[in-house]
């Protein structure tokens, strides 16, 4: 049993580290309704930027996280201002496939400047036991994942409260609603989908500098943002509580399935069973748990 309650936390850990990455999309979506495609390659780019700035300059990390920050939000802004605004009104596959364009360039240009060999991030955050849960429990429960989770929770947090009792968040949730509401009301679109874009490459780093300590520096980083699919189908595209419920659930699971029912499967089940659990919960209630139901008049 409790080998088990290891696992399960583990696995919820992580979770709020998926959840992270399933707010960029959130965000995004909920504001534009634009499925960004690029998010998994922001959050390469942010991890890779900030080891960079260390190698090529010398900086130390806390010196150049704050400077990544500044180039994650402005790399936001410039998305939507160069890339969205001038596609605004155009079908929504127009807007996918941008996004799809934007990812190989991001990509491409990272690796173009900082390199594509695997970096090692060091946050100064051991990756080790804690010692008073493992002396009090006997259970052992990584001050990495723990710390980690915190700090995405904190986030999680503070953008929920800026989105429900601000001013920027009102104007969000009045723009996800209803576009042209928005407008005859006053609210400026691309003012608010600017601020969204720039929250978003500040999520994007913080999700690119705790993966990136957790797993390196690499290309695989962009496939993060695939297991957040999963959670967005599970939470709902449009719900913040969504992302986090359904970060969640899928890192519980993929954790429980990976220890008590890999060995059964000839193991990589990691891999590819939070995609079953969305696709099997998809039949059920394709909106997510947070979602609303979409009733279209014929």
């Amino acid at each position: 049993m409790q080998f088990f309650f290891e696992v399960l936390i583990a696995g919820l850990l992580s979770g709020v580290m998926y959840a992270l990455v399933a707010l960029g999309f959130v965000l995004i979506y909920k504001a534009s309704g634009v499925f960004n495609f690029a998010q998994g390659a922001m959050v390469f780019f942010a991890a890779l930027t900030a080891v960079g700035l260390q190698e090529k300059f010398g900086l130390s990390i806390w010196l150049s996280i704050p400077i990544t920050m500044v180039v994650m939000v402005a790399l936001g802004f410039l998305t939507e201002r160069v890339v969205l605004r001038p596609l605004v009104n155009q079908h929504d596959i127009t807007l996918f496939m941008a996004t799809i364009g934007l990812t190989f360039f991001i990509e491409g240009f990272a690796q173009l400047v900082w390199g594509a060999e695997v970096r090692k991030l060091d946050l100064g955050i051991a990756d080790e036991p804690i010692e008073a849960i493992m002396n009090s429990t006997g259970m052992l429960v990584s001050k990495f994942d723990v710390t980690a989770a915190a700090i995405c929770g904190v986030l999680v947090a503070a953008l929920a409260f800026l989105f429900n009792k601000t001013k920027i968040g009102r104007a969000l949730r009045a723009v996800a609603d209803d576009h042209q509401a928005a407008l005859t009301v006053g609210i400026p679109l691309q003012h608010v989908w600017g601020v969204v874009w720039g929250v978003a490459g500040f999520v994007a780093l913080v999700a690119g500098l705790l993966w990136g300590a957790r797993n390196g520096v690499q290309f695989a980083l962009t496939f993060v943002a695939l297991k957040a699919l999963p959670v967005l189908i599970l939470g709902g595209f449009t719900s913040v509580p969504g992302a986090i419920v359904g970060g969640l659930i899928i890192g519980a699971t993929e954790k429980l399935a990976e220890v008590f029912i890999g060995p059964l499967v000839g193991g990589g089940i990691e891999g590819w069973f939070p995609y079953v659990l969305a696709l099997l919960f998809l039949l059920v209630r394709p909106e997510g748990l947070f979602g609303e139901k979409i009733i279209r008049r014929i």
